[in-house]
Order: structure tokens, then C-alpha cells, then sequence
């Protein structure tokens, strides 16, 4: 009976914890930020948009949706964490957002 209890206590403790993490998640990911929107290169070639769940989606070219995955903001610094297992980061530095050797620049 003692060993079905400690089971139980275990199983309860990793549920609240797994609730807790997705509802901060949930939260983080909802919160819109100042970047929030289509960043894109000079020439137009790649396409990066910032959405307000937390998530992005970056065309190349012709190849739409290119790369998909998940962002975060920390003051000027941005990570990201693709759909494939790729992270990548960058900083945005007086309204332009440096990323991967790229310039982009937000679009009106």
C-alpha cells in the first residue's frame, strides 16, 4: 500500500509540474512584444515573421514557410528554436534585427 502511495505522490508531482510549465509556456507565448511582425532582408529574399504566440515563420525566395518554430524575446536578444531541432539566435539593434549573418529590417 505504502509503495501505490509514493507512486501516486510521484505521478501527482510531475503532473503539476508539467501544468506549470505549459501554463507559463502558454503565457510567455502570448505575450506580444515590440518586434512582433514581418522582419525582411534588403533584397527581399528572406521573409521572417515574428507571430504573437511565440511562434515564427521564415520564407525563402520562392520556398514559403521555409523554416517554422518557436521564438523568444529577452530585452534586445532573440532565440529561436526550429520545428527540426535547429536553434539559432540574434539581436535587434536600432529597429534592425541582426540573425544568422542577415540584416533584416521590419517591414511598414
Amino acid at each position: 500500500m505504502r509503495r501505490r502511495s509514493l507512486l501516486h505522490l510521484a505521478g501527482a508531482t510531475l503532473a503539476s509540474a508539467l501544468f506549470h510549465h505549459t501554463s507559463a509556456e502558454a503565457n510567455m507565448n502570448t505575450q506580444t512584444h515590440p518586434y512582433v511582425g514581418m522582419w525582411v532582408t534588403e533584397d527581399g529574399h528572406v521573409r521572417h515573421e515574428l507571430l504573437t504566440n511565440g511562434r515564427y515563420d521564415e520564407a525563402r525566395g520562392a520556398r514559403k514557410s521555409a523554416y517554422q518554430g518557436r521564438y523568444a524575446v529577452t530585452g534586445n536578444h532573440i532565440d529561436y528554436w526550429d520545428d527540426t531541432g535547429f536553434t539559432a539566435d540574434g539581436n535587434f539593434i536600432d529597429g534592425v534585427l541582426h540573425h544568422g549573418g542577415m540584416i533584416l529590417y521590419r517591414e511598414p
